[in-house]
């Protein structure tokens, strides 16, 4: 009996060194994904901050983000992401097994959110092009000439806005990883009707 115990005791060290490695590798996947959900928090913050604070008053007359639909919906936009972004840096740190709805949540979140401040981003871009450049055809004005430091407030809000975009632009990739290397889609087929549908199983 003593044998058998020593012959089977390079093998279980084996196994047990095997799955310390594997838990090793795991905690190291959520730490750094934790960290990369936490990342777009900080920059949306960043964006959101500037913004709010961007107003100017001069002889021209006074001009506040909130004056324009667009500046108003990168705010908004960031602040969604702000949340969620630590939402789910708090649900990815947590060690719990992953589950299929649950990377499905995260595949659909992320990216819902990614086109939501890629949005944000672009059309303040456009603002911020019309005012700097001006168009005669929709009686648009340079304002950039009379609001510098707004226009420059509001650049600085737009970049920080597509860093962002950068950041869930990986986290999508990141999400797509997650949800289809580790389920499936077997191809079920229907007798008799030549039908093929690929299903998910977890």
């Amino acid at each position: 009996m003593e044998k058998r115990d020593k012959e089977r005791s390079p093998m279980a060290m084996m196994g047990s060194a095997g799955g310390d490695e594997n838990e090793d590798v795991k905690t190291t996947m959520r730490t750094a994904e934790t960290l990369l959900r936490l990342v777009p928090m900080a920059l949306c913050v960043s964006a959101l901050v500037v913004m709010l604070k961007n107003s100017q008053t001069n002889d021209f007359g006074s001009l506040s983000y909130s004056d324009l639909g667009a500046f108003r919906y990168l705010v908004n936009a960031n602040g969604i992401c702000a949340g969620y972004s630590l939402l789910s840096a708090v649900i990815v740190a947590m060690p719990r097994p992953s589950t299929m709805p649950r990377a499905w949540t995260f595949f659909l979140l992320d990216q819902v959110l990614t086109y939501v401040i890629l949005a944000a981003g672009t059309v303040s871009t456009e603002v911020l092009y019309l005012a700097s450049k001006g168009d005669t055809t929709i009686t648009w004005s340079e304002a950039c000439v009379s609001f510098g430091g707004f226009c420059h407030r509001a650049l600085i809000s737009t970049v920080i806005t597509f860093a962002v975009v950068i950041c869930y632009a990986v986290l999508s990739l990141l999400s797509s990883y997650n949800l289809f290397s580790k389920y499936d889609s077997p191809v079920l087929t229907y007798p008799g009707k030549g039908i093929e549908i690929a299903t998910f199983h977890g």
